[in-house]
């Protein structure tokens, strides 16, 4: 077997297979499907958005995070008299959320300089080869999916903001919708340019020129200097034991990395064979420890400003910190009495993740995202830009308030597990805040309840969220209202939902098979070469 990989769609997993079908590496595999991703997956992610890659090579031992996030604009650029930046207000049901969109909204991207610079440091085969099946996808189009069609309606102010996103997403006065022909325009030509020219294209060749262009001309942010001076940053990870295995977590500006370890910490001094899955004991536990992750979150969000990343991380996960917070748990336990909750700012909610690993074990775990688009295309490149600057919770000081060149962390978090220095499971997810949950759920499910991959994957999840467990369709009825007996507050999902995260992931079982699982609450699908 060459490698398996797991994605949010059969297009993008399609695209790392034949990579790894042509001698490609688990990298080549990563950067291949997740260009082609900005087609299959346009419902959530875009050429001009950021991410955060995670690599791990077991014949060397070494673990490398790619921090590819935003930066805030403006550096030796001047503020414009005007500048285009627009809310719009999105109907999710049962709430609403305000956004803002428009040239004033778009960060740094850093989607393009990441992907080329692990292609150029990890990858066997050429970038214009890694970029063949979002060309083929390009140019002859491709059948969205419904999950992706139903993300651009219901985003539907932002994808129809502008007449050039209209014309993608709105044709014959009909949004798109699940089994069409989606077609992006000049986004082949802009390909096709990157295929030659490599990351200097998009840093400072014509689709720099193009989107700062566009940016001046239309009260914009992005200079110059921002596209010239924006580096990848190469980061060791934070390192975890946790059972018999080693986990691996992204630092930051990946505060879900450092969220996701403390919840970790917590877990691991507590058994979870005597708390069946499922059970009421189990789901208490759960919502304990998301709670306590909360009321912790403060001092992090401090000591991230304040102190230096390393001493900060040494801090936060030192066991003197945590262990106040597991009697805490122990004592709701024990009392079988809620904890206080700490409400904690949302994150983006639209992003992707994928997950390969290839026959020699090279791991990469990769997450993007584009906030949910700016709301127009840069004329005649088919580039969609991020709207990260108008996402008010990654701004809990005002827009716009940030210095110029300052990373913009994030909530992604993609993880890599290990066992005996060999690779164990490799995943992330999308969806916001509950990147953590799920997270905590899969590995949880894989590592202490023994489920198989897809099990682990796709059995139902909770999260807390507003002092409230949210239960998915799933959980056993009985266990639920034992809960709720205690006092605890529950929210029954009736369905399955996209709201629990989206865990593609793939694993080496302990004979040594590789296996991949894609969550069907978004669009996962696998493939393997």
């Amino acid at each position: 077997m060459r490698g398996v990989i797991a994605a949010g769609d059969a297009a993008t997993a399609a695209a790392g297979q034949q990579i790894l079908q042509a001698g490609g590496n688990a990298v080549d595999a990563a950067v291949a499907a997740a260009f082609a991703s900005f087609i299959a997956e346009i419902g959530v992610v875009h050429l001009g958005g950021s991410g955060i890659a995670h690599l791990y090579d077991p014949q060397t031992g070494q673990s490398l995070v790619y921090d590819f996030f935003s930066n805030t604009p403006g550096l030796n650029g001047r503020s414009p008299s005007s500048l285009d930046f627009h809310r719009v207000t999105i109907d999710f049901g049962a709430t609403t959320q305000d956004f803002y969109l428009g040239r004033a909204s778009v960060a740094v991207p850093g989607n393009i300089a990441g992907l080329c610079q692990m292609a150029a440091d990890y990858g066997r085969l050429p970038l214009s080869q890694l970029l063949q099946p979002a060309l083929k996808l390009a140019q002859e189009g491709h059948t969205i999916a419904k999950f992706q069609a139903d993300t651009c309606t219901l985003l539907q102010p932002l994808y129809t903001h502008t007449a050039g996103m209209r014309d993608i997403f709105m044709r014959n006065g009909r949004m798109i919708q699940g089994g069409d022909h989606f077609f992006l325009p000049d986004l082949h030509g802009t390909l096709q340019a990157l295929a030659r020219e490599g990351a200097s294209y998009a840093q400072t060749g014509a689709l720099a020129q193009a989107l700062l262009q566009d940016q001046a001309a239309n009260g914009g942010l992005l200079t110059a200097d921002d596209l010239l001076h924006y580096q990848v940053a190469k980061l060791p990870p934070i390192r975890l034991p946790y059972r018999n295995c080693e986990l691996l977590l992204p630092p930051p500006s990946s505060t879900g990395g450092v969220l996701t370890a403390f919840t970790l910490k917590l877990l691991s001094h507590f058994e979870m064979q005597p708390r069946p899955h499922g059970s009421a004991a189990h789901l208490q536990l759960l919502y304990e420890i998301m709670v306590a992750t909360n009321r912790a979150r403060p001092f992090w969000d401090d000591w991230c400003d304040t102190l230096p990343a390393a001493e900060a991380i040494e801090r936060f996960l030192d066991e003197g910190f945590v262990r106040p917070y597991v009697d805490e748990i122990q004592t709701a336990l024990t009392r079988q009495q809620a904890s206080p909750f700490v409400a904690e700012p949302p994150a983006p909610k639209n992003t992707s993740h994928l997950s390969v690993v290839d026959g020699d074990g090279l791991a990469v775990s990769l997450t993007t995202t584009a906030g949910e688009s700016a709301g127009y295309v840069v004329p005649d490149t088919g580039y969609i830009p991020n709207n990260m600057m108008g996402e008010a919770d990654l701004h809990p000081n005002g827009f716009h308030s940030r210095p110029a060149g300052q990373r913009i962390a994030t909530m992604m978090a993609p993880v890599i597990v290990l066992k005996n220095g060999k690779t164990r499971l490799v995943l992330g997810s999308g969806g916001s805040i509950r990147i953590r949950s799920a997270i905590l759920q899969v590995l949880s499910n894989l590592l202490d309840y023994g489920m198989r991959l897809n099990d682990a994957v796709n059995t139902a999840r909770v999260h807390v969220e507003d002092g409230v467990l949210q239960c998915e369709a799933g959980f056993d009825a009985t266990a639920v209202a034992q809960l709720e007996a205690m006092g605890y507050p529950v929210n029954r999902w009736p369905t399955r939902s996209i709201y629990f995260g989206g865990a593609h992931s793939v694993s080496r079982t302990e004979d040594g098979r590789l296996v991949a699982a894609g969550d069907n609450r978004r669009g996962g699908a696998t493939a393997v070469a």
